[in-house]
């Protein structure tokens, strides 16, 4: 499992862009997500002596079965990851989605070779403009099968609790045939047919087993606009700051540890309140020139993110 700043470089530039633009205009989670998987003999047939998993590649968007569908033809992306575990052609499906707006990560993890494996993010940050995530990866060997995260919606519609999102959960995970090669077995020879839509395995070898659980630990969340009420007010000045950097809040809802991130995602610098008290000065005059993100952990548990311009 791979840390999620490390494995993401322009999908976290494109997320700190939007902080940066927009503060506070919608809720961010955090989450570490870990995807095991399961092969054994007793629930799918058998095991071939090369069994293993093709990298896990996936995406966060707001539009519904944005890349996989049941019962739809599967699209190039999802043809060679299920046939081959390329993901060529996902990917740039991924980009022209993030493109258009309507997703905003691409996400990718390699499985250790073997039946059972594990692969996963850490600090996946997740935001309510695209709560939906997708995750596909190919049973290996198989003629075109691949399990599937499709479409899986991390919001939870009550935002009294968690801001809005979905606390610690774990999901089955099953196996579906693109329809694209008419292989019964995993060690079929390959065998292409003219395309069917994409189904549910049901029957032999996997029988409708589960191949993997999914758990998605929530870790932390910002305020969304809606919500924005429920944190004290935060004055950051002066914006843009030559060195010193002043950070007010009213009551007793102080900053206890402010962190800052350049446009890049890369975390650069912390500075503890250690008084906690409601006026709090930072020091920036070690930061190169630019535009950086100041995210505030607040004594109550929120967090709030400002742009900050260093000059």
């Amino acid at each position: 499992m791979k840390n999620f700043t490390q494995t993401l470089k322009t999908p976290i530039f494109l997320f700190a862009l939007l902080i940066v633009s927009n503060v506070f205009a919608q809720s961010v989670a955090n989450y570490d997500v870990s995807i095991t998987t399961i092969w054994n003999t007793t629930d799918h047939t058998s095991v071939p002596g090369n069994a293993h998993w093709s990298d896990l590649i996936g995406a966060t968007h707001n539009t519904e079965n944005e890349f996989v569908d049941l019962g739809v033809f599967a699209t190039l992306g999802i043809k060679n990851v299920a046939e081959g575990g390329d993901n060529g052609a996902i990917t740039n499906e991924i980009n022209s989605v993030i493109t258009a707006g309507r997703a905003d990560q691409l996400l990718q993890d390699d499985f250790p070779f073997a039946a059972v494996s594990t692969a996963g993010f850490t600090g996946l940050q997740v935001s309510e403009d695209f709560p939906f995530i997708t995750l596909v990866s190919m049973v290996a060997p198989s003629p075109d099968w691949f399990i599937a995260v499709n479409s899986l919606n991390l919001r939870s519609g009550n935002n009294a609790i968690n801001n809005g999102w979905k606390d610690t959960f774990t999901l089955d995970v099953f196996a579906y045939d693109s329809g694209t090669d008419s292989g019964t077995n995993y060690t079929s020879s390959d065998n292409p047919n003219a395309p069917v839509p994409v189904f549910m395995i049901t029957g032999f070898p996997i029988n409708g087993n589960k191949m993997a659980t999914i758990t998605f630990t929530y870790n932390s969340s910002t305020l969304s606009v809606e919500n924005f009420n429920s944190v004290k007010k935060v004055e950051i000045y002066p914006n843009p700051s030559y060195g010193i950097v002043n950070i007010k809040t009213s009551g007793a809802n102080s900053v206890a540890l402010a962190s800052i991130y350049d446009v890049l995602g890369k975390h650069v610098g912390n500075f503890k309140n250690i008084t906690q008290s409601d006026k709090f000065k930072i020091n920036t005059s070690n930061f190169k020139d630019g535009i950086y993100v100041l995210k505030l952990s607040l004594t109550d548990g929120s967090i709030v993110s400002r742009k900050l311009i260093l000059n």
